[in-house]
């Protein structure tokens, strides 16, 4: 079998695709963003990772199958010009507008494409109680049982500690930055214990290493915390304006939801009550519950 997977970012989204890749057989053919290709680049002997400027390159070959997770025009379009037998997800049609197949409503009617328009797709976000990939796995006629994140061997970085805080949060969602990471760095700091607020690196390997070199991982829905899910990192997780429940925890992770979750659910504007509506007290407990309880991870990243 020969597939073609497009999904181009975000990169958490990106990591979080790749348990597909153990139900996958054959030859694949993944189109990302230039930036996440060293993630995708050795995980796997029958992938070749391509960068959505090398796209072209995808062309060479008839494909089986194409997954696109994409919702954009300029992807479906150039899926047009892919030969292949099946589609799953989004797609140009014949009158130029982008729709996605049948199999893959369930989790395309929850997105920004969705047929219902993105009041109703909201909503069923909201209500949604299963995990992307059980919703993916789904639709592509799989079982999701739990299969981990495939990750890269990270380039060893000398940061590390007990406790990682992830406080960026990126321009898109700006609610996610949850304000009170500087109290919680001083409080975990009056135990005892070595915090470090994760910087920005160079390469997304660097990264990956500060994310697994600590004892647990603290910050939002975010990348280091796809990182610390794929490195069995213990990690505590806060949700302010996304969903919690499309994330698998994979046994190592604790969700903290804010209470104000439904108000600025998926909104992007920027709400002072979204990111103080948790407390300092709640993460503290759940950080040095994660501390006091985590098993042993293993020794290297998969």
């Amino acid at each position: 079998m020969n597939v073609l997977i497009i999904k181009l970012g975000a990169t958490g989204d990106v990591v979080r695709t790749t348990p597909l890749l153990y139900r996958l057989n054959g030859q694949i053919t993944w189109v990302t963003a230039a930036k996440n290709t060293v993630l995708l680049s050795d995980v796997k002997d029958n992938l070749r990772c391509l960068s959505w400027e090398e796209r072209e390159k995808a062309r060479d070959a008839q494909y089986d199958l194409a997954i696109n997770l994409e919702d954009t025009l300029d992807v479906g379009q150039f899926l047009k010009t892919v030969r292949c037998g099946e589609i799953f997800g989004a797609y140009v049609d014949s009158d130029g507008s982008l729709r996605y197949t049948g199999n893959s409503r369930r989790w395309f009617d929850l997105s920004l494409i969705s047929a219902h328009g993105k009041l109703r797709a909201d909503k069923l976000k909201f209500q949604n109680r299963q995990t992307y990939q059980e919703l993916v796995f789904d639709g592509l006629g799989f079982r999701f049982a739990g299969e981990t994140y495939l990750l890269p061997e990270p380039i060893e970085t000398e940061l590390a500690g007990d406790v990682a805080i992830a406080a960026d949060a990126g321009p898109v969602w700006p609610m996610k930055k949850w304000a009170y990471y500087g109290l919680l760095k001083q409080r975990l700091e009056e135990e005892g214990l070595t915090v470090n607020v994760l910087p920005q690196r160079l390469s997304l390997l660097e990264h990956l290493s500060d994310t697994q070199n600590h004892r647990c991982l603290v910050g939002g829905d975010s990348l280091p915390m796809h990182f610390a899910l794929g490195t069995r990192t213990p990690c505590v997780t806060l949700f302010t304006c996304t969903s919690p429940w499309e994330i698998y925890d994979y046994g190592v992770q604790r969700k903290i939801v804010s209470p104000l979750l439904e108000k600025f659910f998926y909104k992007r504007g920027c709400d002072k009550r979204a990111t103080t509506a948790i407390t300092v007290a709640e993460v503290f407990d759940a950080v040095m519950h994660q501390l006091e309880t985590a098993s042993p991870k293993p020794a290297t990243v998969k």
